[in-house]
């Protein structure tokens, strides 16, 4: 069953009246990291990969989206049904994406960045699948209804498989904002493994961001049949927003940079002083995206307006630790407590908000300022530690939240796949009531493990009920594990200042002036112009990302384009390397019309390369 939380924009909360339980039993979050991956393998849908790793599972839903005209294989069932949600799942890969683009170094280094990356790859290739034009995007695939009539593994599916989209006659900015924050985190993920995928995801970012500003309105009223189960009750401003700055965080560009400066307080982001921070609801992670901005030195002409949102966002910090003037509310053993179902989805999201957070105070040497006084970012990182280790087990029942992790962790998860007997020991066909009847009801261990799934969690007061049929505490979503992957790494592996495993945000190390056009018999019909946008200091020397544009002024179109690039001492993305130095139209790129350009970036810690044109073709 799907989530169905009713969540709600206030931000008062009762005060803690309990100290969180000083436990250290000592964690060993490297393992628990790898089986947090191991949940989105459990949770695929469509044709399952030759590397999968989750072998109690089968392929499903191979017709999705056929009646429409459209496929939509793929993706991930967002909790214990079968029903593929396209704003959580949005939510999740943003998530997903941002562990790794903060802690892709520790995530590495306990050997899990391929599976990490391939986990956003699965959310990233359907919701590509489901932006077939620029103003359509597929938003759910089944409906909840039919789907929880029935208790069937996914390989058995016999509910409505009908698809529900958005468009610009029904439109959802909530809905297409959250996919292209998602599109936007993920094409920084991919930006040095795949650079011709990178810019595929960043094409749909820039066009669903597009969709979401220009035809506005919330996706539920759009496509009602999720309203019962993923209601978007805090509207779309915030989606707007929190796509703006995915978008600025991975372009760089000034557009997306104003429209947070100039749209901030229209759109709440300067107002709302959150408590919460989740799939619904993400001011407190558009604060927090702005606050590193502003501490990166990235706010321009907006420093003002950026201090409103990073008021907000140490807001949501302080109230969190206790030291605001209005405080989350938390379980006498010192959980986050915001509501009865699936209150774990909360405690994970705003784990990573102070980690991150954390750290980046850390690297620019500063405090969080609270309502009780300044305050020392060790202290943030010292309570998401004491939230992640109550999931973990350090808790008053010493009950793991994580399946499979511990000594002692729920056994009857309310989950479809896990609770039947896999298709591949028994593959007799199970029926839609007959699932009910005979899986649903046993008062047994599920037959199959869904390693590392977080479940719902415990209610207010630390109690929870380990049965099949209490989906308020039993039931897992992808959305809960998410945030995890970054925090569950940093944990392991300390902190690094930055991840070097992609280009850094910091600010500018010097002034640079932009470099001349080459000169060279090519100067007319072709020019090229290069200028360096940013860079950082690693072990005392500095790197330099440059930006070289390349533009067609001969009135024609360019074909079998060949230039060449010498002094270059790191990697290039958007052209295809051939020999000898020598470089190619991308794979997307077969021409270059007049009149347009296309850029290529480099990396290395010199001055600019020597980039000449080798040759090309008019039309």
């Amino acid at each position: 069953m799907a989530n169905s939380a009713t969540i709600g924009v206030t931000t008062l909360f009762l005060l803690a009246t309990f100290a969180p339980l000083a436990l250290a039993f000592g964690h060993d979050y490297g393992q628990a990291l790898s089986k947090s991956l191991l949940f989105f393998e459990a949770q695929r849908s469509g044709y399952l990969p030759g590397n999968q790793r989750v072998k109690w599972r089968g392929n499903s839903g191979l017709l999705d989206g056929k009646a429409s005209g459209v496929d939509l294989v793929g993706g991930y069932y967002d909790a214990g049904d079968n029903v593929k949600f396209g704003l959580p799942m949005a939510f999740t890969v943003t998530m997903m994406s941002w562990s790794i683009l903060e802690y892709g170094s520790q995530i590495a280094s306990s050997g899990e960045l391929g599976h990490a990356m391939d986990a956003v790859k699965w959310g990233t290739d359907y919701l590509i699948k489901a932006h077939p034009h620029p103003h359509v995007l597929y938003g759910e695939v089944g409906d909840g209804n039919t789907d929880h009539y029935c208790w069937q593994r996914p390989e058995d599916m016999t509910t409505s498989r009908s698809a529900y989209r958005i468009d610009e006659n029904n439109p959802g900015s909530d809905l297409a904002g959250e996919t292209a924050a998602a599109m936007a985190a993920a094409s920084i993920v991919f930006r040095r493994a795949n650079p011709a995928y990178s810019r595929e995801l960043l094409t749909h970012a820039h066009q669903l961001f597009d969709f979401a500003d220009k035809y506005r309105g919330k996706y539920d009223s759009s496509i009602s049949v999720a309203q019962k189960y993923y209601r978007s009750v805090s509207g779309y401003a915030d989606e707007i927003l929190w796509a703006a700055a995915w978008l600025y965080k991975a372009t760089n560009q000034q557009y997306y940079l104003d429209y947070l400066g100039e749209n901030g307080d229209a759109l709440g982001g300067t107002g709302w002083a959150m408590t919460e921070f989740g799939w619904d609801v993400k001011y407190a992670g558009v604060q927090t995206l702005v606050s590193m901005f502003l501490m990166g030195g990235k706010a321009g002409g907006h420093s003002q307006v950026f201090g409103k949102y990073q008021e907000k966002a140490e807001m949501f910090m302080c109230s969190c630790l206790g030291k605001a003037n209005h405080n989350v509310q938390k379980t006498p053993g010192g959980l986050i407590f915001r509501q009865r179902w699936n209150n774990l989805q909360f405690v994970t999201s705003a784990s990573f908000l102070l980690t991150v957070y954390s750290d980046h105070l850390t690297s620019a040497r500063k405090d969080l300022q609270c309502a009780s006084g300044s305050v020392a970012p060790s202290e943030l990182l010292a309570f998401a530690k004491s939230q992640v280790d109550y999931i973990l087990g350090d808790n008053p029942r010493a009950t793991s939240y994580m399946v499979g992790y511990g000594n002692h962790f729920p056994q009857q998860v309310h989950h479809r796949g896990s609770s039947i007997v896999s298709i591949k020991v028994d593959p007799s066909f199970v029926s839609c009531r007959g699932g009910y009847a005979t899986w649903f009801s046993r008062k047994a261990s599920d037959p199959n493990l869904l390693t590392g799934a977080i479940v719902g969690g415990p209610d207010a007061y630390d109690n929870f009920a380990d049965q099949r049929d209490n989906y308020e505490q039993t039931e897992p979503a992808t959305y809960n594990n998410a945030p995890l992957l970054g925090i569950l790494a940093r944990f392991n592996r300390g902190h690094a200042a930055h991840n070097q495993l992609l280009p850094v945000e910091i600010p500018l190390h010097k002034p640079i002036a932009a470099h001349p056009k080459p000169a060279s018999p090519y100067t007319a019909p072709i020019e090229i112009d290069q200028k360096a946008t940013s860079s950082w200091v690693s072990n005392g020397r500095t790197y330099y990302r440059y930006s070289a544009i390349v533009t067609n002024k001969s009135g024609r179109t360019i074909k079998n384009f060949s230039l060449t690039v010498s002094k270059l001492y790191g990697p290039l993305w958007g052209l295809t390397k051939t020999t000898g130095g020598r470089y190619e139209f991308p794979a997307w790129v077969s021409s270059l019309p007049a009149d347009k350009s296309i850029e290529f970036v480099y990396i290395h810690s010199a001055p600019f390369a020597d980039v000449s044109i080798s040759s090309y073709t008019l039309a």
